[in-house]
């Protein structure tokens, strides 16, 4: 009995601790504890409150992979402050006090966690598509241009590929986009823009992956070039902070360019890159916002494994 109160005694005072200072997933995962409630028992408790979310996204919030956002996650944490029998806005103090850290730090969390937690998704979208990451193609020359809306979302992107096929009978590249935190992938479209046409469409609703066939009309020979263009409308999140790509080979040039809406301009911009998602941000490099076009762009002469991006604060 004296095992169990001691153990009792000490998830109360982690809680308190967690309430006061935060996080807010570590204050969540410590109220989940104290309770001694599993996840299960916490979506039951919810659904009585007319709120509906699922098991894995309550997982990904006490872990702080993800961070309530939408209207209706808000809902959420304010029926979890009574079900878990907290004070009233315990929660939801953390999770606005979350959104007022710095840009920079804000960024660097989101794409730590959304990296790592998308790469699992990602390794079984392909597996579905029955397609290996590189596809049989390497990349000569990649040319993105990402739209911010009046809204600060991600609006959209499209990129340009120039590749060579390093086995016979390659006809279809694989397109990967991964959304901000809160996006809604299966809302998102597709489109083909140049020299191909959109195949299959699958996407991973909890991490905002989006993964899409972009199939060739002609079968390449081994070192033969080839010259495509997709796009993919977004819009579903938030404020973005950052645009990221990963590369999982050293291959040719890339560049970036993020245009900005006229009403929803970035007081700074700063290039970064990643050797992994875990590893530390390196290479920062301010970039000059251009008055006329609103846009910041990078260019890479030749990529290496790893990540790379812009980010950007909007005040």
């Amino acid at each position: 009995m004296r095992d169990g109160t001691q153990h009792a005694d000490a998830a109360t005072t982690e809680l308190e601790t967690a309430l006061r200072g935060g996080p807010f997933h570590v204050a969540l995962r410590a109220a989940i504890a104290a309770r001694g409630l599993p996840l299960q028992r916490v979506q039951h408790h919810l659904t009585r409150y007319g709120v509906k979310v699922g098991v894995t996204s309550l997982s990904y919030w006490q872990q702080g992979a993800r961070r309530p956002q939408r209207p209706e996650s808000l809902r959420a944490v304010r029926a979890l402050e009574e079900i878990l029998q907290l004070p009233d806005e315990s929660l939801i103090r953390l999770l606005a006090k979350a959104h007022e850290r710095p840009d920079a730090e804000r960024a660097a969390t989101r794409s730590y966690r959304s990296l790592v937690e998308a790469s699992g998704a990602l390794e079984k979208l392909l597996t579905e598509l029955d397609s290996p990451l590189d596809g049989g193609l390497h990349t000569l020359g990649h040319h993105e241009r990402v739209r911010i809306g009046t809204r600060r979302e991600l609006l959209g992107r499209d990129s340009q590929h120039i590749v060579r096929a390093h086995k016979d009978g390659i006809d279809r590249f694989i397109a990967i986009h991964h959304g901000d935190p809160g996006c809604t992938p299966e809302q998102m479209t597709v489109h083909a823009l140049e020299n191909c046409r959109t195949g299959r469409v699958l996407w991973h609703h909890d991490t905002g992956v989006l993964v899409a066939e972009l199939l060739f009309d002609t079968r390449l020979r081994a070192g033969e070039t080839f010259l495509f263009r997709y796009g993919v409308e977004d819009g579903t999140a938030g404020a973005s902070s950052e645009y990221v790509r990963g590369f999982g080979f050293s291959g040719g040039q890339y560049a970036l360019q993020v245009r900005f809406a006229e009403d929803a301009l970035p007081v700074r911009c700063h290039r970064f890159a990643q050797h992994s998602a875990a590893a530390p941000r390196s290479g920062r490099q301010e970039l000059a916002l251009s008055d006329r076009h609103r846009s910041v762009h990078m260019v890479e002469q030749r990529v290496r494994a790893g990540i790379v991006g812009i980010a950007w604060d909007w005040e």
